[in-house]
């Protein structure tokens, strides 16, 4: 079966970041269709929300963290807009957040945080054990001290996405439910896709965009695009009882003997705690041991969440590129871009990815502050500055 139809772009992927590309290449004027299949172990629909460049500053990763803090700054223009066009709540919080230290070579690593947030610019708050209790109450009086972040907010993917996909949708763009299964390039250029249930759909321009499994699309030459990896998570989301207080009232990142924790509250009283990074393949597998280790470091810093209760388990696949870097843009096949590869940082990132992945699209290049991370680019060198 051969479908005639046609556009000038066709996203694959409905992720977070699918989603941005297509809406803002939408508002450029491009007729879009987005294809993908729903999946509930897409970093997307897992991911916690974060928007924490500050407390995310990993020495070596000092352009990842600057285009991080780029997005982060224009997120409340973008949440704005977007609830604005879409007439849904993207559950945008600014209440920033509190990273915390278990014991004393804890809060060693977070002052060395510190002076590499204070050379990046980023503005931050040393606290003291009892400063951090008052803000948080909950917290264990063993707590050692921690770090306010104020800018570094939160949002939620899943109320996000469905804002996405409205305003996407009063913009023109179509949706297809069906899966990618190859790229098809005929005349050394990407001319549309073939789906699984058959059918082939011609464009302009396609972006793969599909996370995790971008890979697995065939079609293309080697080399067009560079390798990418799953990183599995594992996380829970947990119910504070009716008429009761949140055990935190903002992001709670907390360091517990050197592994790290999170606690993300919504507004509707559910607190997502995680997460896990295991480099295991495309493993889906819910494991006892990953969860307990959660909630015992949880435990040690708010004792108060062995009393809420378990409202869902997730598991999801990062996508990571050979340097933990985006993928955006152009690639060495003409007519083919990619938005890929944003591994811990593709919520945090989406405002950023979709106004460079529309540039790419409408002028054929990215803008200066997303050429770092260019499709093309070439792998191994050092790129720390």
């Amino acid at each position: 079966m051969r479908n005639n139809t046609s556009s000038d772009l066709i996203v694959v992927g409905s992720g977070l970041v699918g989603l941005v590309t297509a809406w803002r290449a939408a508002q450029r004027g491009l007729s879009v269709t987005v294809i993908s299949q729903e999946n509930r172990n897409a970093a997307s629909v897992v991911a916690a929300g974060m928007l924490t460049p500050a407390t995310e500053a990993t020495f070596g990763e000092e352009p990842l963290m600057r285009f991080g803090t780029l997005s982060r700054d224009r997120y409340p223009a973008f949440i704005t807009e977007l609830e604005d066009e879409s007439g849904l709540p993207a559950g945008f919080r600014t209440t920033g957040t509190l990273q915390i230290a278990f014991d004393a070579d804890d809060l060693a690593k977070l002052r060395d945080l510190s002076e590499l947030q204070t050379r990046l610019g980023i503005k931050t708050e040393r606290l003291t054990s009892r400063e951090c209790r008052r803000m948080e109450p909950m917290l264990a009086p063993s707590v050692r001290g921690g770090i306010l972040a104020p800018d570094d907010h939160s949002v939620d993917p899943r109320l996000l996405a469905d804002a996405l996909w409205a305003a996407a949708e009063r913009n023109g763009v179509g949706g297809i439910r069906d899966r990618v299964t190859e790229v098809l390039v005929s005349d050394d250029r990407a001319r549309g896709v073939r789906l699984e249930s058959g059918g082939e759909i011609g464009a302009d321009q396609v972006v793969l965009a599909a996370g995790a499994w971008t890979s697995s699309i065939g079609g293309l030459p080697d080399g067009v695009l560079p390798p990418l990896r799953p990183v599995k998570g594992q996380l829970l989301r947990l119910h504070t009882p009716a008429g009761e207080s949140p055990i935190v009232s903002r992001t709670v990142r907390g360091l517990v003997k050197g592994s790290p924790v999170y606690f993300v509250p919504r507004e509707n009283g559910e607190i997502v705690l995680g997460a896990t990074q295991e480099e295991l393949g495309h493993d889906l597998r819910l494991t006892a041991g990953a969860l307990w280790g959660i909630l015992r470091d949880a435990h040690e810093l708010v004792p108060g969440v062995s009393e809420l209760e378990v409202a869902e388990t997730c598991v999801g696949l990062r996508p990571g590129s050979p340097d933990n870097e985006p993928l955006l843009g152009p690639t060495h096949l003409p007519g083919l871009q990619v938005a890929v590869g944003h591994f811990r940082h593709g919520v945090l990132l989406a405002p950023a990815t979709g106004d460079a992945m529309a540039e790419a699209l409408t002028r054929g290049e990215l803008p200066d502050y997303a050429r770092r991370f260019a499709a093309t680019r070439e792998f191994g060198s050092d790129r720390n500055e």
